[in-house]
């Protein structure tokens, strides 16, 4: 039987070196890789390139590799909820290429997919069209945008086997199933790893030839990214 099981997630991030192209799944601080995020900020890997939909928060997901430092440049479409990823992006120290969230996921799901580009009517106009291919359509102008080419993917699920079957929960499946597979390894950490056999195949999302290394996260903090309450009456 082919196990994709490591034993935790320090043997998991242990090839992943400086200068690196990571992808990390997750939607605001929603299904986020968090103990893989916090294993890396121990290596002290340096000079990354992330690509993730949002940044993180000043002190939680990919705020804590912007605090040290680690990351050198973000590809993300929405980065408005972290101080220190301004600061770094309006000083200069940290490079940052904003994406269109619809062409963000599209680009993880071409690499997922073996496919090496594809056109799109968004940005057309704007800035992210600078220096791309432009073409009509249907009487429409469409850019060209070439899918991501990352060496690790790292996602977090609720559930998965030791195959590397992954069920995703909620809103947590954005971005983590479009970009499982689509780099050269994939690192799936879960809230729950059980035997091949116990996941129904008609609920998996994505199966295990997609995943690489698979372990059970000690701890998931599950912070909310924006609390908005009202006042008892």
């Amino acid at each position: 039987m082919i196990t994709k099981k490591v034993k935790n997630v320090e043997e998991a991030v242990q090839d992943i070196a400086s200068g690196m192209t990571l992808m990390f799944g997750g939607f605001g601080l929603c299904g986020i890789p968090e103990n893989t995020i916090a294993a890396l900020v121990k290596t002290q890997v340096s000079d990354l390139i992330c690509i993730s939909n949002n940044a993180g928060v000043d002190d939680f997901g990919l705020g804590l590799l912007l605090q040290k430092k680690q990351i050198k440049k973000m590809i993300s479409s929405y980065v408005g909820e972290n101080a220190e990823f301004e600061r770094q992006m309006l000083s200069g120290e940290l490079e940052v290429e904003l994406t269109p969230q619809g062409t963000l996921a599209e680009k993880c799901r071409a690499a997922q997919a073996g496919i090496p580009a594809f056109f799109t009517p968004a940005g057309y106009g704007t800035e992210v069209a600078e220096g791309k291919e432009v073409r009509e359509f249907n009487g429409k102008m469409h850019i060209m945008e070439e899918a991501f080419k990352a060496d690790f993917a790292i996602v977090k699920a609720w559930r998965g086997d030791e195959a590397g079957n992954l069920i995703f929960k909620g809103t947590a499946r954005n971005f983590n199933a479009c970009m499982a597979g689509a780099a050269k390894i994939t690192i799936a950490e879960v809230e729950e790893l059980v035997p091949v056999g116990t996941l129904d195949p008609n609920q998996i999302h994505i199966p295990g030839i997609m995943v690489q290394r698979i372990f059970q996260g000690e701890k998931f903090e599950k912070r909310i990214e924006q609390r908005t309450v009202r006042q008892r009456a």
